[in-house]
């Protein structure tokens, strides 16, 4: 009897425990199969599109590219920049200064990256350079030719008397080396001004000095327009010439320590040998 009852028991249990299995199971969410790959499986977020690069040729390899012969160096090429257009131009450029993307140069430091400059910059440097050159070209010569300043005892005696100019620099006093850069500083201040004036009107080189209206003209020069181009043209030869002569001049002092009028004073003399000789040539030659 116990067994029976115990048995229905168990019976009774195992009923109930179907029962609540059924139940839950209505409610249960079916699982989901998931799996993962790591990084091959895993899909790589996008990037961002890389900026679309354009390229081409550079001013400087345009200008190359359509270059011509050379007046100046008839073995050479010259740059396209150089057309012939602007005076004096011949086509001497071997290093492609012409060339080189430097902007307006009367604006400034903006907008110069990439632009090709105008010619405009580099013939008021040829003009600025070489007629500084033509200016110590007569310094190098006039002492020698002409004497020298005489000194005083706040100066120096001999403060003024070297005739080589590279000795004479060291040996002037402080304050005329100042009376000339303070100089030097005005013109260049007044330079810079009228280019910012004029702008883009601006003629290389102009510091409204010669003929035409509102210039200073001391001399009353009044040129033909053909007789001001060949004047423009010749200034131009003589600042190309002063800056090799002047060139020549500092390395032949520097190499003889005495100035260029003593130098060539030393090689016309007549030599010893002819005075013992005498007068060879025949009377009236």
């Amino acid at each position: 009897q116990f067994t029976h009852v115990k048995s229905k028991i168990v019976k009774m249990k195992l009923a109930a425990l179907a029962l609540l299995a059924g139940s839950a199971s209505a409610y249960q969410v079916t699982p989901t199969m998931t799996f993962s790959l790591g990084k091959f499986g895993k899909k790589a977020p996008a990037k961002a599109a890389a900026p679309k690069v354009i390229s081409g040729s550079s001013p400087s390899a345009d200008a190359w590219a359509n270059a011509g012969p050379s007046t100046a160096l008839p073995f050479a090429t010259a740059p396209a920049t150089l057309d012939g257009s602007m005076l004096g131009d011949v086509g001497f450029d071997p290093l492609g200064f012409s060339t080189v993307p430097v902007g307006a140069w009367f604006k400034g430091f903006d907008g110069r990256e990439g632009t090709l400059g105008d010619l405009t910059w580099y013939r008021e440097a040829e003009l600025i350079h070489g007629r500084i050159a033509q200016l110590a070209v007569v310094g190098f010569l006039a002492p020698g030719l002409f004497g020298t300043l005489p000194g005083n005892e706040w100066t120096g005696v001999d403060a003024y008397s070297k005739t080589n100019p590279l000795e004479a620099f060291s040996a002037v006093p402080g304050l005329a080396i100042l009376q000339i850069f303070l100089f030097m500083t005005y013109l260049e201040v007044r330079r810079i001004n009228i280019i910012k004036e004029e702008g883009e009107n601006y003629t290389p080189g102009d510091l409204r000095i010669g003929q035409g209206e509102g210039r200073w003209n001391p001399f009353s020069l009044e040129y033909s327009p053909e007789a001001y181009e060949e004047k423009q043209l010749q200034e131009l030869k003589h600042c190309r010439l002063a800056m090799i002569g002047i060139f020549g001049l500092w390395a032949q002092a520097q190499a003889s320590g005495v100035g260029a009028i003593e130098q060539l004073s030393a090689g016309l003399t007549a030599p010893d040998y002819y005075a013992k000789a005498g007068y060879f040539l025949p009377e009236g030659i």
